[in-house]
């Protein structure tokens, strides 16, 4: 009986654990939301609204999507975004640009929507009169 035990308790295989293959590994979709979701949560309120609606908006876009290939591909996109998305939000140095490759291979419709989600995101972070104050001057 004991053996049994011992049986159900080793890996299944003898390989070691990469992590760096365990982090490329897809969540199937509904966790994967959830997880968007909550990685969300640490941002600042107007970027966690934006993102949380665009996620939404994508994941309800696809939904009834039935080519395996295309769903691999949307499920491999959102999570390198996953993956993409700092720790800590409040430190700049954490977001990085755009690989130059990824605009190449972008159809006209992706360019449009990238293009107006710049300027969604201009008129967010816009800076108002009063909050560019120089530290030392406000007491």
């Amino acid at each position: 009986m004991y053996s049994t035990f011992f049986r159900l308790a080793q890996s299944a295989t003898t390989k070691h654990l990469d992590l760096r293959q365990a982090s490329v590994a897809l969540y199937p979709p509904i966790p994967l939301y959830r997880r968007l979701l909550r990685a969300h949560r640490g941002l600042p309120i107007e970027m966690r609204s934006l993102g949380d609606d665009y996620v939404k908006a994508e994941f309800r876009r696809h939904r009834e999507i039935t080519n395996p290939v295309y769903i691999m591909g949307f499920l491999t996109q959102w999570k390198m975004y996953l993956d993409e998305l700092p720790r800590d939000p409040s430190d700049s140095r954490s977001f990085k640009k755009l690989d130059p490759t990824v605009y190449e291979k972008m159809s006209a419709e992706q360019l449009g929507q990238l293009y107006e989600f710049m300027h969604a995101t201009k008129e967010i972070w816009k800076p108002v009169n009063g909050e560019q104050v120089q530290h030392g001057t406000k007491k």
